[in-house]
């Protein structure tokens, strides 16, 4: 376990507030606000989000520290290793031992369901800034919880319009064969009911598999002019560069990634990636905001850029931050409620407003992967191709089955 404590101490000065303790914030134990960041720090993860997502959480305590006043911030961290049990083992003793008040990252949808339950039930909050499935405010939506970046429903609702669009009508899935793949694949096929796409099967695979060849030659055989990857990471750049060597790619076959970010494309090299569309709802280089936190990010990351995971830690931990001085309490429930108040007018996702069902929402972007001529630089992958306002792109409140929705 990565432990950092940010006190006045340290050289890095990323304490919030003086070390003085005064009165003011009496329903905040000891006036500290405690942050866990559990994330996969060595797995298939790691890049997209691993020891970034710390170094964002920390520059989310940073940027709090000019308005916290009396309050301190503290960040830990761990990794989950993408074991349930590992995971909820980690956050139970965070809050019942260690004072945490509130889990963020957790890119596994299998573990962040599982912490959200065991958060709720501390009444403290999850930020499942990372974890995609749209379970997390659907069925299975907390009060304690809100899911920052995307979820399954707005990445299938999102590739599943501009595949088809592109003339890929007739699909085949390879997924993830737990609760991520599982979600990605479902809504993804609600999408494509819904633009006149057919799914004409699917095969499962665990999570780090190396040999895809099975896999690809299923969908090959299908006859489906789109294959769908319903998983993402290192599992993602392994598929794309077995289904390259496989002749996939022939012109005749569209590649639906379901799940990309930016480190997938840099692993695969644009030589490869060119002309992939994808789906998400930040981009270092959209705006000056985005590249001003992009610059500062890279200093600490050996000039790698964030990708949208890294991006979600960072807000998710300062919306969290304003939200508990402001209700003046680390109850979970209570927390949340203060998030949902007003629009929160964030540099990276633009106006984002919490619902009821801890769905953030906020506009998503559908970008395509430049060609290697196009490229500038190993970081410059991105040309936007539409912007999806919120109420597009995410799915409908009522539509979810949270049963915080009346």
């Amino acid at each position: 376990m990565i432990t950092r404590n940010l006190n006045c101490a340290t050289a890095l000065g990323v304490m919030m507030a003086l070390c003085v303790s005064k009165p003011g914030f009496a329903q905040i134990p000891k006036n500290m606000l405690k942050v866990g960041v559990l994330s996969d720090m060595s797995g298939p993860f790691s890049q997209q989000a691993g020891p970034g997502s710390v170094v964002a959480a920390e520059m989310g305590a940073e940027k709090f520290r000019a308005e916290a006043g009396d309050l301190k911030v503290e960040i830990v961290s761990a990794d989950h290793q993408n074991k349930v049990d590992v995971g909820s083992s980690i956050v139970r003793s965070w809050i019942d031992r260690d004072g945490v008040t509130a889990i963020v990252d957790m890119p596994n949808s299998g573990v962040a369901l599982a912490v959200a339950n065991l958060a709720n039930e501390k009444n403290r909050v999850t930020l499942a800034s990372t974890a995609a499935s749209s379970d997390m405010t659907g069925k299975d939506c907390k009060s304690t919880t809100v899911q920052w970046d995307w979820d399954t429903w707005a990445l299938g609702n999102a590739i599943a319009r501009a595949v088809t669009a592109a003339g890929g009508k007739r699909w085949y899935f390879i997924s993830f064969d737990y609760a991520l793949g599982r979600a990605l694949e479902r809504d993804t096929t609600e999408a494509l009911a819904s633009v006149g796409g057919q799914v004409l099967g699917g095969v499962k695979h665990p999570l780090g598999t190396m040999d895809f060849s099975s896999y690809i030659l299923q969908a090959q055989s299908s006859g489906a002019d789109a294959i769908a990857l319903g998983d993402t990471g290192t599992d993602a750049v392994n598929a794309i560069k077995q289904m390259a060597e496989f002749g996939v790619f022939n012109g005749k076959t569209k590649l639906a990634a379901l799940f990309l970010l930016l480190t997938d494309v840099q692993a695969l090299g644009t030589e490869l990636a060119q002309g992939t569309l994808l789906a998400e709802p930040f981009y270092w280089d959209l705006n000056d905001k985005t590249r001003d936190f992009a610059t500062r990010f890279a200093a600490r990351m050996n000039g790698q850029m964030p990708t949208t995971d890294h991006a979600g830690v960072y807000s998710s931990t300062l919306a969290y931050l304003r939200a508990a001085k402001a209700a003046n309490t680390i109850v979970g429930d209570k927390v949340v409620a203060e998030m949902r108040k007003n629009t929160i007018d964030d540099d990276l996702f633009g106006p984002t407003n919490v619902r009821i069902d801890g769905r953030a929402v906020h506009n998503m972007y559908v970008f395509q992967v430049k060609s290697p001529s196009e490229s500038k630089n190993k970081y410059d992958l991105y040309k936007l191709v539409s912007t999806i306002p919120p109420e597009q792109a995410f799915r409908p409140l009522n539509a979810g089955g949270c049963p915080l929705v009346k």
